[in-house]
């Protein structure tokens, strides 16, 4: 499946809940769901009593939503989720995991991109290193311990300036260590369900592929 290029206000309006797509202009302008509370399509809003969604449309809309976040597609999703079903421990959680210990969520996360989709940008576009090393896949799984930086050459891009001197930029999470200055940052230790920013229903997921 080709990667979505439509308008992302559209996937925020079909979740029904911002997703912060936009990076730093969904914090600086107002958001289409604000004006628009409702599902995008032809008939527009739906009048009167609307039919109790199904256990199956609650679990595909929750699998849907962490997909968009993510901007990952579903064949990769599918796989990350037969990984994480593999490992001791909680299915949902380890899935959570292995999509926050991605390279472009850990370069998103360290603010040097102000969106999941910029940062990916600047991993394929060879911006990033892991350990002294250029990697250029953003769903490369980053490990406790390993250091992520902005290589030299790319240390002045306006994006990542912007990104790293914005006042709405999000706060640190605990799992991570930043070196604001020097651009780079480090994976102190793997995070846990606990310590991931997401208000999600993971269990959905599992109950969705588990059938």
């Amino acid at each position: 499946m080709a990667r979505y290029t439509g308008p992302v206000c559209k996937l925020c309006r079909r979740e029904q809940q911002k997703l912060f797509l936009k990076g730093l202009k969904c914090y600086t302008e107002k958001c289409p769901i604000e004006r628009r509370n409702y599902p995008p399509g032809q008939h527009g809003p739906q009048k009167g009593r609307r039919r109790k969604a199904s256990d199956y449309a609650t679990q595909l809309r929750e699998k849907q939503k962490v997909k968009r976040i993510y901007g990952v597609p579903e064949k990769q999703f599918r796989n990350l989720f037969e990984q994480a079903a593999r490992r001791d421990g909680v299915t949902g959680a380890n899935l959570l995991i292995a999509l926050e210990s991605r390279l472009d969520n850990t370069v998103f996360r360290m603010g040097f991109a102000s969106s999941r989709n910029q940062a990916r940008q600047l991993v394929r576009h060879r911006h990033v290193e892991v350990d002294g090393e250029m990697v250029d896949v953003p769903s490369y799984q980053v490990r406790a311990g390993q250091e992520v930086a902005v290589r030299p050459k790319s240390k002045n891009l306006e994006s990542v300036q912007i990104s790293m001197e914005a006042r709405t930029r999000p706060s640190l999470v605990e799992w991570l260590a930043l070196d604001d200055k020097a651009r780079v940052g480090r994976m102190v230790r793997t995070p846990t369900r606990q310590d991931i920013p997401l208000a999600v229903q993971e269990q959905l997921i599992v109950e969705l592929y588990s059938k």
